[in-house]
């Protein structure tokens, strides 16, 4: 038996979807107490703004690759 991929039609782009995520973690995180549950949600909250930056970046227009990537890719050396 084949298994097929569900697939979700997102009605907001990635980014509206990172910055709700990035908002609710944190007023999550203002109504705790500090401790434990508080730090997760600021590290839930700190990973999709690493996220959204990281998705800045790679759609960004003048994306341009690593310098070693480029070196390797031209056969070069560092």
């Amino acid at each position: 038996m084949i298994k097929r991929r569900r697939r979700i039609k997102h009605r907001k782009t990635f980014e509206e979807r990172l910055a709700e995520e990035i908002a609710r973690c944190k007023a999550a995180a203002d109504h705790l107490p500090p401790g434990e549950q508080q730090e997760i949600y600021l590290r839930r909250a700190r990973q999709a703004e690493t996220a959204s930056h990281i998705n800045e970046w790679l759609t960004s227009p003048g994306l341009q690759p690593p310098k070693e990537v480029a070196d390797l890719a031209a056969g070069g050396k560092k």
